[in-house]
């Protein structure tokens, strides 16, 4: 009869042992991380992302607005502002 008990040894050795032979490594360049954002944040950019046909996702979404204001490529508030208050003025006369 074949004996169903394996025998466990007391310390195996991982020196010897690669990372990433069963989950593949982070793309170069990302790092995962942990972070808690506001719901109606995530859920403008769940939106986004669904209105992209499922061709971005929210994460890059959300990577894309983070580097445009750290670049300081992102549309400053206050020239938004006037922009609309402009439009908003002009289509009143």
């Amino acid at each position: 009869m074949y004996n169903l008990y394996i025998q466990m040894k007391q310390k195996y050795d991982f020196s010897q042992g690669k990372r990433g032979r069963i989950v593949p490594p982070e793309p170069l360049g990302k790092t995962r991380i942990t972070i808690r954002l506001d719901e109606d944040i995530i859920d403008y950019f769940l939106k986004e992302a669904g209105a992209s046909g499922g061709t971005t996702g929210y994460q890059t979404l959300i990577n894309e607005a983070l580097r445009q204001h750290v670049e300081g490529k992102a549309p400053i508030l206050e020239e938004t502002l006037r922009r609309v208050v402009r439009e908003e003025l002009r289509a009143a006369s």
